[in-house]
């Protein structure tokens, strides 16, 4: 029985993605993690300059409990991903752009998992004593430091609000990034890959357009100008430096 209705969903899932486009369910994780990532940084960026007291403490529960949240919808997400067809559209044209999108995809992927895995870490460092719940509900278990002695909770505190920031400036460079090259396969490429994921937003008529064309003017340019930065550097992978 389960089987089944596994099957026939991924053949639902099937059906969009031969259209270029992803499933409902895909859609859902993407525009639920989009507007926890922004409160997160929202609601962090504001906890962080409250004082010391119970709003504070109240304040980085809600955090800690919205990366919970957080790290059960990317499971999900990539879960849904291993299991769904893959959508072929516009954006897996060949070329840098394609090898770029696949990059940043990966980095958003280690920041969404990263983020809450390293606040998990801060918190059962810093507060190994204390019973973690969900909505004082479901109790969450801590991270097995409890052997380790102070100095080492220290630290592991430390390297884990590292990586915690890291993340963070990750994710505030990724976002901007990811919303132009958006835009741009709407507005300039004029292609089906933002109506795949927000099909209330029609796919635009296919013709050139001038910005179009300026932009592949700016990209010939810019492949011209690597080339020949490329052609300064003496040595190449393969290839041995001339002897003096």
């Amino acid at each position: 029985m389960i089987d089944k209705l596994v099957v026939r969903v991924l053949e639902w899932a099937a059906g969009h993605a031969d259209e270029g486009r992803f499933s409902p369910v895909a859609i859902a994780f993407h525009w639920t993690m989009a507007a926890l990532v922004l409160f997160q940084l929202g609601w962090g960026w504001w906890m962080g300059r409250l004082p010391v007291g119970g709003d504070k403490v109240a304040a980085y529960e809600l955090h800690f409990l919205i990366g919970i949240l957080m790290l059960l919808l990317v499971a999900g997400r990539a879960g849904w991903r291993l299991l769904a067809p893959e959508v072929i559209n516009d954006a897996d044209k060949p070329g840098w752009e394609s090898t770029a999108a696949r990059i940043t995809h990966y980095v958003f992927y280690t920041c969404l998992f990263g983020l809450p895995l390293s606040g998990w870490a801060m918190v059962s460092a810093t507060a190994r004593e204390q019973e973690l719940t969900v909505l004082g509900l479901i109790t969450w278990p801590l991270l097995p430091f409890q052997t380790l002695s102070n100095p080492g909770l220290w630290q592991v505190e430390a390297i884990a609000e590292w990586l915690h920031w890291g993340l963070v400036v990750s994710l505030l460079l990724m976002i901007p990034l990811h919303i132009v090259g958006a835009l741009k396969h709407q507005f300039i490429d004029r292609d089906d890959v933002f109506h795949g994921m927000l099909p209330i937003v029609p796919k635009p008529p296919r013709r050139r357009t001038r910005w179009q064309r300026r932009y592949r003017a700016v990209e010939k340019k810019a492949a011209s100008l690597a080339r020949r930065l490329w052609r300064l550097f003496p040595v190449r992978s393969g290839a041995r430096p001339r002897r003096s």
